[in-house]
């Protein structure tokens, strides 16, 4: 067991979170990946399709292990801001934890027509995860979301 399942200290991770109704969207990427603007392209529209969506984590989410979930939450002093290019941190509603349930690469490459089956799942601190690559471009959001629905009606 490590620190994280133990209720120990958290593992800091390089990334933005959203909550979309009760699962959470944890989007990974380097820097200038385009993962605030996925997360809040995404947040959009789910809000659209009439969901809950709301802010995490920008940036750096901080996770933890809690009955076998991957809990995320943000990292001070960056809660409730998000980074907008041309605006720096700007405030946004955000709530302070959720249970991941689906992983975002933003790789900045074309992804795979049809991946193989093990690149459909990645482990976060020793959860295993359904796991989705986006290229990081306008309309990655529609793609996700749709995932999203997949992964949580199947699972």
């Amino acid at each position: 067991m490590n620190n994280a399942e133990a209720g120990g200290s958290d593992s800091r991770i390089h990334a933005s979170t959203i909550a979309i109704g009760e699962a959470g969207v944890l989007i990974r990427g380097k820097s200038g990946a385009g993962k605030s603007v996925l997360a809040l392209a995404l947040i959009t529209l789910a809000k659209q399709e009439g969901l809950f969506a709301r802010l995490v984590a920008d940036d750096r989410t901080a996770l933890s292990v809690r009955g076998g979930r991957l809990l995320a939450r943000p990292v001070a002093p960056l809660e409730g801001l998000v980074e907008r290019r041309g605006f720096g941190l700007t405030p946004e509603p955000h709530i302070p934890a959720i249970v991941v349930r689906l992983i975002v690469d933003v790789s900045g490459e074309e992804p795979p027509r049809m991946p193989e089956a093990e690149d459909l799942v990645a482990q976060l601190v020793g959860i295993d995860l359904p796991r989705l690559t986006a290229m990081g471009r306008p309309g990655d959001e529609r793609l996700v979301l749709a995932a999203l629905k997949l992964f949580i009606d199947s699972g």
